[in-house]
Parts: structure tokens; C-alpha cells; sequence
């Protein structure tokens, strides 16, 4: 049965995690997370601020599936007390890149839907997707199957994973609201580094699903 199911257990015990191996992280996830903030710069700076908003979607089907793919693939190592160099890390994120961008797709149709109606389909549809990532990437399954997979772990786990998203989500939205109305034009440099500090502490979230989907999915294999 799963034990640190307590949500600030979780939180905790990721935020130690992530602590132990900060310096880590940052060499394998920082560079591309600048790359993706650098390459949206560039296309807002390109076609406007009135351009169709699914060419930033675009540009996050390209590097996200890198930089989270890593960080997972990471997370699974540590956890078996390996410590894989970045170059063999990145390269196998890249192997899982098609299906990862395939899946990452999917779902960020999915939710944006599920936004777009009263906001709470697509909360819903933040929990139940929460493992598909790691379901595709650690036990090699096609995005589609990850994504039902994911439906069957999450049921009856939907407040505990809810509480620790939010309690990860809501300061990172803050944060990034306060930073828009500190500076709603911040000159390039400014705005690069904004955007690639944002997107880095969102791969906390990634740390907190991965510990819950040790304990949940462990805990399914189990019965």
C-alpha cells in the first residue's frame, strides 16, 4: 500500500529531491528551456503581437517533449541511485520525441477545450492526464494509450493529485501574473530571462507527478 500520500509529504519529500540535485537539473533542463524561451522571442518578435496563438503551441510541441522527457528520464535514474550523463539523457529523450510531441498535443488540445469551458473540464482534465507523460516515456507506451492508462491510475487519487498541483501551480501563476505587471514590455534580455525562469520552476510540477506516480502507479502494480 502507498505511504506519503499526504500531499505536503509529497510536496516535501520532492522539494528535497529537487535540492539534492538542482545542479543537475539545471545542466540537463536550463539550456533548452532557454532554447524555447528564446525561439518564442523570436517569433513573437517576427510575426506580432496579434499573431495566430497556436505558433507558440508549435514551438512548444518542439522543445518541451525534450526538456521534460530528460527530466523524467532523469527522475527514474536518480531515483535507482544511477547517474546518467546528460549527453546519453538528452539522446533518449530525443528517441522518445515523436511520441512525446504527439502526446503533448493531444493533451494540451484537450485541456485548452476543457479551459475554454467554465475552466473546470479543464482542471479535471490536468489531473487525469497527470501521468500520461510518464507512462509513455518509462513504460514505452503510444501516446494514446498512455493517455487512457493515466484515466485508470488517476481514479480515485483526483483531490490529493489536485491539492499538490495547485499548491506547485498557483504561486508559479502569481509569479508570473506579478511579473507581466512589473514589466508588461521588458526589453529582450529581461524578457528572455523572465520566460526561461518561469518555464524552469514549472519543472518542479514534473518532480511533484513523478513522486506521485511512483506511489500510485507502485501501489497499482502492487494489487
Amino acid at each position: 500500500m502507498m505511504t506519503l500520500m499526504n500531499p505536503l509529504d509529497v510536496l516535501r519529500d520532492s522539494f528535497r529531491f529537487t535540492q539534492r540535485n538542482l545542479g543537475a537539473i539545471v545542466q540537463l533542463c536550463l539550456p533548452l528551456v532557454i532554447l524555447e524561451a528564446l525561439l518564442q522571442q523570436v517569433l513573437d518578435h517576427t510575426l506580432g503581437p496579434d499573431a495566430f496563438p497556436g505558433y507558440s503551441v508549435v514551438v512548444g510541441l518542439l522543445v518541451y517533449p525534450l526538456y521534460t522527457g530528460a527530466l523524467i528520464l532523469f527522475l527514474d535514474a536518480r531515483t535507482r541511485g544511477e547517474s546518467p550523463r546528460t549527453k546519453d539523457v538528452w539522446a533518449m529523450a530525443l528517441s522518445l520525441w515523436p511520441r512525446f510531441a504527439l502526446l503533448t498535443a493531444m493533451s494540451t488540445l484537450l485541456i485548452l477545450l476543457g479551459l475554454s469551458l467554465y475552466f473546470l473540464p479543464g482542471l479535471w482534465l490536468m489531473v487525469v492526464l497527470a501521468f500520461a507523460e510518464y507512462l509513455l516515456v518509462l513504460r514505452g507506451m503510444p501516446a494514446l494509450e498512455a493517455m487512457k492508462e493515466s484515466f485508470r491510475l488517476t481514479r480515485g487519487h483526483f483531490w490529493r493529485i489536485l491539492v499538490c498541483l495547485l499548491c506547485v501551480m498557483t504561486p508559479l501563476w502569481l509569479l508570473k501574473g506579478a511579473s507581466v505587471a512589473a514589466y508588461p514590455e521588458p526589453a529582450p534580455l529581461l524578457g528572455l530571462l523572465m520566460d526561461s525562469a518561469h518555464s524552469f520552476l514549472q519543472l518542479f510540477t514534473s518532480v511533484v507527478l513523478f513522486r506521485l506516480f511512483m506511489l500510485i502507479g507502485g501501489d497499482a502494480d502492487a494489487r
